[in-house]
């Protein structure tokens, strides 16, 4: 049987561009969960959590901390993209976070990630920037952008 982390991982290595270095290793993953306040949403193709030997399409891993919750990965393998799936994952990360007693949810991007589109339609606005915060494989630096989401 497949495990979750098996699954994420497999969407990892096949979502993010080796050259800005966004993947987590394995290591980093499994720690990250380890510890109470990390969760995590898996999603099939069809847009149900993943049972059984189901591959994964999408995931996010998130972390709670007081009344926020932190986006820290979300993706889609490419060719489930523009089906509505990284939607629905931030609908369970909203919904999942709010019953933890989150207020609110934030993430932080590299500037020029397609995703800022998804996640402007679903309500994120910019709090925040880290002038040339992140470093690509190649060498070159990009501004980190920090969003955040009222739960209602």
């Amino acid at each position: 049987m497949i495990d979750d982390v098996d699954r994420i991982m497999a969407v990892m290595q096949a979502a993010f561009d080796p050259l800005y270095g966004e993947a987590w290793n394995r290591r980093q993953v499994e720690d990250s969960l380890s510890l109470g306040h990390c969760h995590y949403g898996v999603i099939a193709a069809e847009g149900l959590p993943c049972a059984g030997d189901v591959p994964a399409a999408g995931f996010f891993m998130s972390r709670n901390a007081f009344h926020e919750e932190e986006l820290l990965l979300l993706a889609v393998k490419p060719e489930f993209r523009r089906y509505g799936l990284g939607r629905k994952l931030l609908d369970t990360l909203r919904r999942d976070a709010g019953a933890r007693g989150a207020q609110r949810l934030l993430l932080e991007m590299r500037r020029g990630n397609p995703a800022e589109a998804l996640y402007a339609a679903f309500g994120f606005y910019k709090i925040g920037e880290r002038p040339n915060y992140y470093r690509t494989s190649e060498g070159d630096r990009l501004d980190a952008i920090t969003f955040a989401c009222d739960i209602s």
